[in-house]
């Protein structure tokens, strides 16, 4: 069993932990990363609890103009809580919890959340070996992404919501 709730700062140093364990290379955000988007913006910092542990989150802002290859965005540089656009920053599930359908679980109520705070869209960008994975949830294929973030490749995707 699992339980979903909004992150708190106190859950900052267990969501590194699971970064750095799921993450390729300089891939994960850091700690003062971390911090600042729980301080920012814990709407948007959705966590996936089991036995009262965090096992894994996806975290975002908003903009009311989405440049994916923006890296000053990850600092939360220029997010509008009230924008209508919707960036994931991270989804992750720590490595011992794979493979359980939990990221699944987490996605589908990231989207109920996003659509219910009447969210325009969500974009996100992710290796080539995940396109498919977020196909199967309603996102759509944009084009390789200009971003060169932790020397890795990317490709920018978007789903568009229900209007409420």
């Amino acid at each position: 069993m699992y339980e979903l709730r909004t992150g708190t700062l106190a859950d900052a140093a267990r969501c590194l932990d699971i970064e750095t364990a799921a993450y390729e290379g300089d891939e994960a955000a850091t700690l003062e990363k971390i911090t600042q988007r729980l301080r920012q913006y814990p709407q948007g910092f959705l966590i996936l609890d089991i036995a009262g542990e965090a096992a894994g989150f996806i975290n975002c802002a908003c903009a009311h103009e989405v440049e994916m290859a923006d890296e000053a965005f990850k600092d939360l540089v220029g997010h509008s809580p009230d924008a209508p656009n919707v960036v994931i920053l991270s989804v992750v599930l720590h490595p011992d919890h794979q493979g359980q359908g939990l990221s699944t679980a987490l996605m589908k109520a990231f989207i109920r959340r996003m659509t219910g705070m009447n969210k325009e869209s969500i974009h996100l960008m992710c290796r080539e070996k995940h396109i498919a994975l977020y196909e199967k949830f309603g996102f759509s294929y944009i084009k390789p992404s200009a971003s060169e973030h932790g020397g890795l490749v990317w490709h920018e995707m978007i789903m568009l919501l229900p209007k409420h």
